[in-house]
């Protein structure tokens, strides 16, 4: 046979390695031991079985980041424009009376926001101002118009005039909802003698530093492995002893937006507040706080009927009155607005009509909407952090089913630019100077892997931002809880 050597009765050939994996004479292999004999079948391919395993997208839809060079973020939002107090009392009542003293109650004057009339938190009532003056008892409905002629600013009183010739039957107990709606003064008289101070409330919050690091011994990094992955965060082809690296950058992307949804502050005398490093002390007003304080909640189960929608429309109106509203919202209140707005056809039951009212026998059957019109345009959207089994999805306690932002921008006046600017209703304001950006920091350090910053043989991948989320007008969001 060619090529071959014999040696001790023995036929030895000579390896020759083939340029295609074809079996030959001369490429055929025959002293593995046991032990590397049955090697096992790989993929080098790692297998997705949980999808896109990434949460955060949310904040990148609605909102904006923009740098802030200082520690605390301040914003100012305009109050209302007209007056009204409700729970106001009468001083007496005698009947046919035509003139009336009126208590505005303590628990509606805010000195650090209200309007003042020269004196701090007096009513935001002026002499020669109509009002009107209605029964908050349903039972009775009595109303009249009146003008003033005195006020009493520290005790939160003004005297009035009826217009009418016979006061309302007013009860003692009874309780009056009054609002200005005008002004009349006689020929001759002077100007109004009082001012009124413009009702802007002041917003804060401040940025805190979320870190996290990844590992890896240098003599891991001798002995590669490859891994190919795909998918994720635009993340495609090869990966080795950074595949756990990759999966630390998705994480600390995730908690940038989760951290900006979930924070809450650090109340006095918490443990939080007593905590020192590495723990942190005084936490950051995220988005489900700032609308559960001082927004609007629905609690009790999702709205599954118009007449829930029109509570919630109701309330809308008395807010900002935004045009368009996205609600992101888990999957089992996507299928009741689904469910609600079927329900309207007259063919829904059946299922002939659902969703596109044009299907036929040679199309798929569409039983979803993505949003309606009643008054406002509500679109929804799959939040996936509310489905994720290993966040918010699941939960017993706390349930959250869905937030409804409203879309578009709005006017605030920042109070580190001095003027007036128009920002999205959610956005994240991270540090920066001209010299620090951390918006998002990534460094090395060690003495593997091309580090040579410590004596440590190891190379550490570190990962820091500071930030914080601005929530503009809060009054025109719904939580919608369990």
């Amino acid at each position: 046979m060619a090529g071959a050597i014999e040696t001790g009765g023995l036929l030895n050939f000579q390896l020759q390695p083939s340029a295609q994996q074809i079996t030959t004479q001369t490429n055929y292999i025959n002293n593995f031991d046991f032990l590397s004999t049955y090697l096992p079948d790989t993929y080098e391919k790692e297998f997705e079985r949980y999808g896109n395993r990434t949460v955060s997208s949310f904040l990148r839809m609605v909102g904006a980041e923009m740098p802030s060079n200082s520690d605390m973020v301040k914003w100012a939002e305009q109050g209302r424009l007209h007056t009204k107090y409700t729970g106001v009392t009468l001083a007496s009542y005698v009947g046919n009376e035509t003139t009336q003293v009126l208590t505005v109650p303590v628990g509606q004057i805010d000195p650090a926001t209200q309007p003042s009339t020269g004196v701090a938190g007096g009513i935001a009532i002026r002499v020669g101002q109509t009002i009107m003056i209605s029964d908050e008892t349903a039972a009775s409905a009595f109303s009249n118009k009146a003008v003033v002629t005195a006020v009493d600013y520290p005790n939160r009183q003004c005297t009035v005039a009826y217009y009418e010739a016979t006061q309302a039957a007013y009860a003692n107990a009874s309780t009056m909802s009054i609002f200005v709606y005008g002004s009349e003064f006689r020929k001759g008289t002077p100007t109004m003698a009082e001012t009124l101070i413009s009702d802007d409330s002041i917003f804060s919050n401040s940025p805190i530093i979320l870190k996290d690091t990844y590992s890896i011994a240098g003599s891991d990094m001798a002995q590669i492995g490859w891994i190919e992955i795909s998918g994720e965060d635009g993340a495609n082809g090869y990966l080795w002893y950074l595949k756990s690296e990759h999966d630390t950058r998705l994480r600390f992307d995730d908690y940038l937006e989760t951290a900006m949804i979930e924070a809450v502050p650090a109340v006095a005398g918490s443990g939080a507040a007593a905590a020192v490093s590495p723990v942190g002390n005084k936490g950051t007003e995220g988005v489900f706080h700032v609308v559960g304080t001082r927004g609007n909640v629905w609690s009790g189960g999702n709205p599954v009927a118009l007449a829930e929608f029109d509570d919630i429309i109701e309330r809308l109106d008395k807010q900002g009155s935004i045009e368009e509203n996205v609600i992101f919202l888990n999957r089992n209140f996507g299928f009741d607005i689904d469910d609600m707005l079927a329900s309207q056809n007259s063919y829904g039951a059946n299922g002939t009509s659902y969703g596109l009212f044009d299907n036929d026998e040679e199309m798929a059957l569409n039983l979803g909407f993505r949003g309606f019109r009643r008054g406002y345009d509500f679109y929804k959207s799959d939040w996936k952090y509310l489905n994720d089994p290993t966040m918010r999805g699941g939960l017993v306690g706390g349930t959250i089913n869905g937030l409804m932002v409203p879309a578009g921008s709005t006017t605030v006046y920042d109070q580190v630019l001095g003027k007036n600017a128009k920002r999205p209703f959610l956005h994240v304001r991270y540090r920066a100077s001209e010299t620090e950006d951390r918006r998002y920091k990534t460094w090395i350090t060690g003495g593997a892997g091309g580090a040579t910053t410590t004596g440590d043989d190891v190379m550490n991948v570190n990962f820091l931002s500071e930030r914080c989320v601005c929530t503009l007008g809060a009054n025109n969001f719904f939580l919608f809880k369990s």
